[in-house]
């Protein structure tokens, strides 16, 4: 069953009859839910056999006021929570009313009562409600003899079990899409600001310093022609550095991160339900180790959030390896597993391997681990996660340029 809103989410159709309906069209669940009300013929049929005409009148009644009910449920289930209790509350009300006039015979509405509780309370709620409903209807099918209210407890509750695990897994999904969507808008804003700063440290020297050496070759122009020459050429020089710096800025817009990929991960864990331990200072790791690490996080990230069911998460890094830990149910066996091959074949081609497999106390482990190497004394830096350190091709050329040092970073800064 697809659920169209968890939240009574704005874009709904006002509350009444009309909106109920149409929300529950949407669902994709009233067909087979108006299939389903064919079992009220165990109420009606049987009624008019055996009560008198004001009971068996009543019993009809009662009966389809319950499956008009039963039919807008689904759309209900789109409104808020207090809506939900309250519809409810007036089919509680309803099978009150319908036991006053059919006895014993209302087992039969047992099916329909555990599927209700399911379609709308929460997943939380509902896999305890559920099964306790069903079992009341067991017990009581048994002791009244009614052999087929016991086969409708059991399926019902299987079938409202199947539906409330439906609905919650929609959510979690809307919840990571929606995720997923301000990740990317944070991320395009991220980047933006990194091409802002570059090509500000980038040209801002650069133009500053064409705009000077245009002025001293027009005065040079006429006193010394072979002076404003070489003028002219360094402004010629710098003017290509600068394009070349501006090339290589924008060449990096796409590239995946460790520190970007951990900052994503936590949205997208805090919205899956799952509680997330990550760092939040890391060590600087050269552009290749930390694109190589970013593709592992990313990884096992959409694998913990797709196949775990875990309620934990912890993510460790450092400056040879990253791992993504779990207390999961592990990843199935036999599935296939594209996303991990193409990842270890990454760490192949670079040296490092591969490690996926269950953990200590249960889940899943997923660690990427790179040969040693990088830039001396990197273990030194610290990087802020959800920044972009100032590195790359065009901050080291505008860096050569102007003499400047690259900006230091200091171990334990808490800034």
């Amino acid at each position: 069953m697809q659920e169209v809103s968890g939240d009574g989410a704005d874009g709904l159709p006002p509350f009444g009859l009309r909106g109920l309906l149409q929300v529950a069209q949407e669902t994709g669940a009233f067909w087979p839910t108006a299939t389903g009300l064919i079992f009220l013929l165990f109420m009606i049929v049987p009624a008019w056999q055996s009560y008198t005409v004001p009971r068996a009148l009543g019993t009809t009644v009662a009966s389809l006021v319950f499956g008009a009910l039963y039919l807008a449920t689904p759309g209900v289930r789109a409104y808020s929570r207090r809506i939900r209790l309250t519809w409810l509350a007036l089919i509680w009300l309803d099978l009150i009313v319908l036991g006053l006039f059919s006895g014993q015979d209302v087992v039969f509405m047992v099916m329909y009562v555990v599927i209700v509780h399911g379609i709308l309370l929460p997943w939380t709620t509902s896999r305890v409600v559920v099964p306790v409903l069903g079992m009341i209807g067991l017990a009581w099918g048994f002791i009244v003899g009614e052999q087929f209210a016991v086969f409708l407890a059991i399926g019902g509750v299987i079938f409202a079990l199947s539906i409330a695990f439906g609905i919650q897994r929609s959510i979690l999904e809307g919840r990571v899409e929606r995720a997923e969507q301000r990740s990317a808008v944070l991320a395009v804003a991220a980047e933006r600001e990194r091409i802002g700063r570059d090509l500000h440290d980038i040209l801002g020297h650069s133009l500053t310093t064409i705009t000077v050496s245009v002025q001293l070759a027009q005065r040079l122009l006429e006193a010394d022609p072979a002076a404003a020459r070489e003028q002219l050429a360094e402004i010629e020089r710098i003017s290509r550095q600068s394009l070349a710096d501006v090339r290589a800025t924008a060449s990096g817009m796409q590239q995946v991160r460790a520190a970007t990929e951990i900052a994503s991960a936590r949205s997208v864990l805090i919205a899956a339900g799952i509680e997330v331990d990550a760092p939040v200072t890391l060590p600087a790791l050269p552009d290749d180790r930390a694109e190589l690490l970013g593709y592992a996080i990313r990884e096992g990230i959409t694998n913990v959030v797709r196949h775990s069911r875990a309620t934990r998460c912890t993510i460790t890094l450092d400056e040879r390896s990253a791992t993504v830990a779990d207390d999961g149910v592990g990843l199935p066996r036999g599935a296939a597993r594209t996303g991990l091959a193409g990842l270890q074949s990454r760490l192949e081609e670079a040296g490092g391997t591969l490690v996926v497999g269950p953990g200590p106390d249960g889940g899943t482990v997923l660690r990427a681990e790179l040969p040693d190497g990088g830039p001396a004394g990197a273990e030194h830096k610290v990087v802020m996660v959800g920044t972009a350190p100032d590195r790359g091709p065009a901050a080291e050329a505008a860096r050569v340029r102007t003499g400047d040092a690259p900006a230091q970073a200091f171990e334990g800064d808490e800034r």
